[in-house]
């Protein structure tokens, strides 16, 4: 499951490290979380609703699966919300909503942001295709 920063990064094509590792895994491996493609469209409204970009970002939403925003998904970020504040570990709401997301699909969570790497129990599966 790639996280919304790795998503940006194969949507630019910058670093491209990003696309490259992804050209090595079969298309119907990726998936995003629903919180992904709102946090996309976020970006996009951001930036004036860019018709390249907008363009970019329809293109890589037709070929990635985009998992709905389930309950099993929110039953998991319930307890692993509570885990992280009971640990002292600060992640935002929709990082938080994206990890239990990928706990919840079983994935492994594709993000070049490392406070996901604090997230106690082993419990999250995380690659960076940045710093590999």
């Amino acid at each position: 499951m790639l996280d919304t920063n790795m998503a940006s990064y194969v949507i630019r094509g910058n670093p491209p490290e990003a696309r490259q590792r992804l050209a090595t895994l079969p298309m119907n491996s990726i998936v995003i979380s629903a919180v992904t493609q709102a946090e996309l469209y976020y970006g996009l409204a951001r930036k004036g609703h860019s018709t390249a970009l907008a363009k970019l970002i329809q293109e890589f939403l037709r070929r990635v699966q985009v998992l709905p925003w389930d309950s099993d998904a929110a039953t998991v970020y319930g307890d692993l919300r509570a885990s992280c504040a009971a640990s002292g570990i600060v992640i935002g709401a929709l990082g938080m909503m994206i990890a239990a997301h990928a706990i919840a699909a079983k994935a492994t969570l594709v993000t070049h942001d490392h406070a996901f790497c604090r997230i106690p129990g082993g419990v999250l599966a995380v690659e960076d295709w940045i710093a590999e």
